[in-house]
């Protein structure tokens, strides 16, 4: 069932309901209203005759009677029974409606008056005193009159009730109609969008209503969706881009060792193919870590992890590749008291962070020195890497943490611009964050700032 017609449904069965209580409400309040004035007339009737058959100027039973038996001034099937105080019957109309017991009479006496319903007759009985009597009257009757008002009533209740509840309905049909068409509207500009048409953004009416808003947050989602595909295009078009120059000098150099039949120049053939099999290794392992990081968050697990000690372990391994790095450590901030820095993270990752940023200090200094300086803040340690090789312009340094991008100052250095976008995916992945400095008199400092946790 779609929206429109549950909405339609809900809205006339409301509706509906409350005009059912307000119909019911009102028959209820005139059959009230009819049963109390019936009532009032039947006392009256009963008060009249007990005065005319008794009182002061009264008239004689027989012409009572006659103006009884010929409608003059009784009720429809109006009877009227009088008893004396010492429960004997003085007057009867003749109809014999109602059966008196003595029981009865005893509760006149002492309510003064009592009303019941006998057989859909409405029955009042009173008690009439004046100086010389004491009499109990019983007056009856049928309310024909009020009771054809009110199926009246009731007809045009009913009646009306159908009716609005037929006008409700399709109110409420057009009323949800106009209430969904913005988001039928979103409905055909959500099927226009496709992967080719990321542009496309829906139209937002409304901003206050709930419509507007999800029409605005999907508007977000899509820029976030457009923004994605356009780095998955750019990281398949440079990552190609990249694979095919290895892969390129490799099969030329192959084929030139093979029109060639002196073994010296083979075996410098197979040196070069070496090195560019290991590069082309690194840069396959480098894009294999990115694309992980990237699209598989929820897999990555975290847990108490020293970052000095990885440090030192990462320095170790790379001076043992790497004879000729120095990777000078400052301590000076160093107690007792705090000697292990310990973050919620992911040791692999935050080896793979620390090896590129200490690689890349080496790599790009003259004398391939890096210094690293650990600093404890309040609710975080910063490691700072800083070497004095060639600056990075200003015009770069906004896409120095995009893949494949490479800076003037590496030219002449190898690599595939993957480290530092990995880095800072895997910093941001440990809420932490990643900032560079670089200026010609004090060369370039990277910032890895994250959380830690005191052990």
């Amino acid at each position: 069932m779609t929206i429109r017609k549950r909405l339609t449904l809900l809205f006339t069965a409301v509706v509906s309901t409350l005009l059912l209580i307000f119909c019911i409400v009102i028959y209820l309040l005139s059959e009230r209203h009819r049963s109390h004035e019936f009532y009032t007339r039947l006392k009256a009737e009963a008060t009249t005759s007990a005065q005319l058959l008794f009182g002061s100027e009264t008239v004689s039973p027989e012409l009572f009677k006659l103006l009884d038996k010929n409608h003059l001034t009784v009720l429809t099937e109006e009877e009227i029974i009088i008893y004396n105080d010492r429960d004997s019957l003085v007057y009867e109309s003749g109809t014999d409606y109602l059966q008196v017991t003595k029981t009865l009479l005893n509760q006149v006496r002492e309510q003064q008056e009592v009303r019941w319903v006998h057989k859909g007759r409405e029955v009042v009985g009173v008690l009439f005193v004046d100086q010389h009597n004491r009499f109990v009257v019983f007056a009856s009757g049928i309310d024909i009159y009020g009771f054809s008002k009110n199926r009246n009533l009731l007809l045009v209740l009913g009646v009306g009730w159908l009716l609005a509840c037929i006008a409700v309905f399709f109110v409420g049909w057009v009323y949800a109609y106009r209430a969904l068409r913005p988001l039928k509207k979103l409905l055909e500009r959500v099927d226009q969008i496709s992967a080719n048409r990321l542009d496309l953004r829906v139209d937002v009416a409304n901003k206050q209503d709930e419509i507007g808003q999800l029409a605005e947050r999907f508007n977000r989602m899509l820029d976030r969706l457009e923004e994605a595909f356009k780095l998955q295009r750019a990281f398949v078009s440079n990552a190609s881009h990249e694979l095919r120059t290895p892969l390129t000098a490799i099969t030329g150099q192959i084929e030139v060792a093979l029109m060639d039949d002196n073994p010296d120049e083979w075996q410098e053939t197979l040196t070069s193919v070496l090195e560019d099999v290991r590069q082309l290794n690194q840069l396959s392992n480098g894009l294999l870590a990115l694309a992980k990081v990237n699209l598989d968050e929820t897999a990555v697990k975290f847990t108490k992890v020293p970052i000095d000690e990885i440090f030192w372990q990462v320095r170790s391994e790379l001076l043992k590749v790497y004879p000729h790095y120095t990777i000078k450590v400052d301590l000076s901030e160093f107690s007792e008291d705090n000697s292990h820095f310990v973050v919620d993270g992911n040791e692999a990752l935050l080896r793979i962070a620390l090896v590129n940023l200490v690689e890349n200090g080496c790599k790009f200094s003259p004398n391939h020195t890096v210094t690293v300086r650990f600093r404890l803040l309040s609710d975080a340690v910063a490691l700072y890497f800083h070497n004095i090789g060639a600056p990075i312009t200003e015009t770069e340094l906004p896409t120095i943490f995009k893949p494949f991008r490479r800076g003037i100052n590496a030219r002449n250095i190898n690599g595939h611009g993957i480290g530092l976008p990995l880095t800072e995916r895997i910093v941001h992945l440990h809420h932490g964050y990643l900032k560079v400095y670089s200026t010609l008199e004090e060369g370039t400092t990277f910032i890895m700032m994250l959380p830690f946790m005191t052990v």
